[in-house]
């Protein structure tokens, strides 16, 4: 089951779409409506977090999901579902160097994990006002895609299968947007996630502590 935690975003269920494409095996909830110990019971093959509005620890559960089940769980971020895996590992969320509100970039990858067999340089479109502060960055995530002035657009954990796009993959005009949401799911469900999951005993929240 892929669980989807609604950050009380307007575009979560064309996300929830994209998902059911792959599979109708999922629950939608929304980020104050669910408890750690709810989503442990649940066990999710992976979970996806949502768009939204305001700052990432502004964003009910999420951040706290990412401590929680970071380590072994497939964990897809989208906006700011992927600023809160930055700042969770210890990167800075601030102001963008322009305010992108349904506006469309070029987005350069690495054609590794949820960019495999994505078309290299395709057009994503974009809503926000905050990005991670690619300086602050830990050595923990790597990015993993970035618009053509260096703008991070994607972000990886090296040991622990979590991934995040700061553009929106479930709009019209992101070009590869269902690929890269398609890629995520059948990852997860099949238990890969992209990552050798277990980390010698370390665990998410013990990792984004530390990297504070």
């Amino acid at each position: 089951m892929i669980l989807i935690i609604d950050n009380y975003d307007s575009f979560t269920y064309n996300l929830v779409h994209l998902v059911g494409g792959v599979t109708m095996d999922y629950r939608v909830v929304r980020n104050d409506q669910i408890g750690l110990d709810e989503i442990a019971a649940l066990d999710p093959a992976g979970v996806l977090i949502s768009p939204g509005p305001g700052r990432p620890d502004e964003a009910g559960v999420s951040e706290a999901v990412i401590r929680q089940f970071g380590e072994t769980t497939p964990i897809f971020g989208v906006c700011l579902g992927h600023q809160a895996i930055g700042e969770v590992f210890g990167g800075r969320v601030v102001h963008a160097p322009t305010l992108m509100h349904g506006k469309t970039s070029t987005v350069h990858h690495d054609g590794s994990s949820v960019f495999e067999g994505v078309t290299q340089d395709f057009t994503a479109t974009r809503y926000h006002s905050l990005v991670v502060d690619r300086a602050s960055l830990p050595d923990v995530l790597e990015v993993s895609a970035e618009t053509t002035d260096g703008v991070v657009m994607g972000l990886r954990h090296r040991s622990f299968p979590i991934e995040g796009v700061q553009f929106h993959p479930e709009s019209i005009l992101t070009t590869e947007g269902p690929r890269i949401v398609q890629n995520w799911v059948a990852a997860a469900l099949e238990g890969s996630g992209f990552r050798v999951q277990g980390s010698q005993g370390r665990d998410a929240e013990t990792e984004a502590t530390e990297e504070r």
